[in-house]
């Protein structure tokens, strides 16, 4: 997958099927606008585009209300990860600014879909909006078709229990520890990405050895507090561990992970964690009875098949 950080960069895209948005969390709804684009990319012998933007526009056009607080599911580095492993040819990434968000939707049709990259294809998702406003719509795509050269197409909505599959809901199922509900709508497992550090805990010597991961951006949303059946991936070798997503007094949220087999990490390593399940919820380490419920925690990872 090739990334470019400007339009310009990808003036050479060869007969462009391109769609836009945030793809945050690469959910069910998301690869299935991603599995047309790929189709739709070999019938025209051209290549799948993405343009995504960052940061978030929210964070950007409500800095004091939406966006404020918001919690994305996957870092920038994670959503690049799981769009290669979609199949994705090309992203795009604009850097969103309130200049940037001034254009219209005409105008980011004809400048940068038409003038820039010659778009073949244009596909939206569902009740998709883009450009000043949110004025433009699969509606104003459908018209425009003669006058900028280009097919459009639309991806209806996806549903999953019955509900309709949005980052929003899944960024709720996160949160609450849902992390079965939040994997079907994502169809995959929700990760956490980053390098391990060597973690201690006082006075806790019966305590299974912890690594803490650092979060990359704070924006990163985490579970709420609780002890998670994992799998750990570095490189080719695979894991069963445990995660406790742990809440320290400040209202600081470490990642904690416990590797079931030896891995040997080095200090450059990056480890790729799957949440499969909760298995315990919060856990106070000045608790007497903390090391007991890890532990038993941990046997009971120990004998799930995952």
């Amino acid at each position: 997958m090739k990334i470019f950080r400007s339009f310009e960069e990808a003036k050479n895209i060869i007969n462009p099927v391109v769609t836009t948005g945030s793809f945050d969390g690469v959910h069910i709804g998301h690869k299935t606008i991603l599995n047309r684009l790929r189709m739709l990319a070999e019938k025209y012998h051209g290549e799948s585009v993405l343009i995504t933007f960052d940061p978030h526009p929210r964070k950007v056009l409500y800095p004091d209300t939406a966006g404020k607080d918001l919690k994305l599911i996957n870092s920038q580095e994670e959503k690049l990860d799981l769009l290669e492993k979609a199949g994705l040819d090309n992203v795009i990434i604009v850097e969103f600014t309130r200049e940037f968000s001034k254009i219209t939707s005409e105008q980011f049709v004809r400048d940068f879909l038409h003038g820039i990259l010659h778009a073949k294809v244009v596909v939206a998702g569902f009740n998709h909006h883009f450009g000043f406003n949110k004025e433009g719509d699969y509606k104003q795509l459908w018209d425009w078709q003669g006058k900028y050269h280009f097919e459009a197409e639309e991806i209806p909505e996806q549903e999953v229990y019955h509900e309709t599959v949005s980052s929003t809901r899944i960024r709720q199922a996160i949160s609450e520890g849902y992390i079965q509900r939040a994997n079907a709508y994502l169809d995959h497992y929700y990760i956490i990405k980053g390098k391990p550090e060597n973690y201690r805990i006082e006075n806790s010597p019966d305590l299974p050895a912890l690594l803490k991961i650092p979060l990359t951006e704070e924006c990163k949303i985490l579970p709420s507090s609780g002890i998670y059946a994992v799998s750990i991936e570095s490189g080719l070798v695979n894991s069963k561990g445990m995660v406790i997503i742990h809440g320290r007094p400040d209202k600081s949220y470490e990642v904690l992970v416990n590797i079931f087999d030896e891995m040997n990490l080095s200090s450059d390593s990056k480890v790729t964690i799957s949440f499969h399940k909760k298995i315990h919820g919060a856990i106070n380490f000045s608790d007497s009875r903390a090391i007991s419920k890890v532990n038993m925690a941990k046997e009971e990872i120990s004998e799930l098949i995952y």
